[in-house]
């Protein structure tokens, strides 16, 4: 007699990937990453040579034009390290993760909302602290999925370190 019972799959078993679903899955990644920083850079541009001017900042301030290259060399990382691990769907910790990967890229552009769309160096301040967990978290999840998806995160995250204590310290020496 037969079992009536469903076969299922392991969690950890994956289908394989055409060639051109890789391309497209890398496509839609990066422009998902470039879309984010693309609003992100919306409200920054604008106040980077008036009011970012005119606050101050501490010495060690990087200069303006590093912030760009800066943060499309991690755009693109994070782009890379998303479909790193979206590669290893149906699994279940595929999904978690990249939530967790979304829900850190819209932090991302809040950051910028609050800090330079309006100015809120202090709520700026708070958010950051939570994308950097974040970001830990994304690195967590990524982790068991896909090593290298993992490690692309990490400079993203010291990144976003200094850039909290960037935003701390403009902060203080503006209140």
């Amino acid at each position: 007699m037969h079992s009536t019972q469903p076969t299922t799959l392991p969690e950890t078993s994956t289908a394989p990937l055409s060639a051109t679903a890789q391309v497209l899955g890398l496509a839609a990644w990066m422009a998902i990453c470039f879309v984010a920083a693309g609003v992100g850079s919306g409200f920054t541009a604008s106040e980077i040579g008036s009011w970012y001017t005119q606050i101050n900042k501490p010495t060690w301030n990087p200069p303006n034009w590093i912030f760009p290259v800066v943060w499309t060399t991690l755009f693109a990382m994070m782009g890379i390290s998303a479909w790193l691990v979206w590669r290893q769907y149906p699994r279940t910790k595929v999904a978690r993760a990249l939530a967790v990967f979304l829900l850190q890229l819209a932090l991302n552009v809040f950051w910028s909302i609050l800090f330079f769309g309006l100015h809120q160096v202090v709520w700026a301040g708070i958010e950051i602290l939570v994308l950097l967990l974040a970001i830990v978290a994304t690195i967590r999840f990524s982790w068991p999925i896909s090593r290298p998806a993992a490690w692309l995160l990490v400079p993203y995250a010291l990144w976003v370190s200094f850039a909290s204590y960037l935003n701390w310290t403009i902060v203080s020496l503006n209140n």
